[in-house]
């Protein structure tokens, strides 16, 4: 048990800490209430009009997810940053087919027209 003595308290002090600064501005903070211009909606300077739970075209999901897509997919570039000695045929092949998917799906995309801006 003594080998884990160091997580334990790294553990102990970090979830102190982060009590701690959660935590402290509640005492600083001022009551919302008094200020009831802070309670009121804010839209450009005027008054809200419309519900905001209107229907939301389909293409903004798509687009974001056209932009977080290739994030995860950068990592799995990180094993051609070795030597190209250190991979073998094995991992010069694979890396190859999975650029080869990324490239039949970002084709598949561009004909259906997923970054067509209408």
């Amino acid at each position: 048990m003594s080998e884990f003595a160091p997580i334990c308290i790294y553990l102990v002090i970090s979830s102190l800490v982060s009590l701690i600064l959660l935590g402290l501005p509640f005492p600083f903070a001022s009551n919302s209430s008094t200020y009831p211009e802070k309670l009121s909606a804010y839209e450009c300077g005027f008054d809200p009009f419309g519900d905001a739970r209107s229907r939301f075209d389909i293409r903004f999901y798509l687009v974001s997810i056209l932009f977080i897509i290739p994030d995860p997919e950068v990592t799995f570039f990180f094993p051609w940053a070795v030597p190209p000695n250190k991979i073998d045929l094995f991992g010069f092949w694979s890396m190859m087919a999975f650029l080869l998917i990324l490239t039949i799906g970002s084709f598949y995309e561009w004909k259906r027209g997923a970054s067509d801006r209408e």
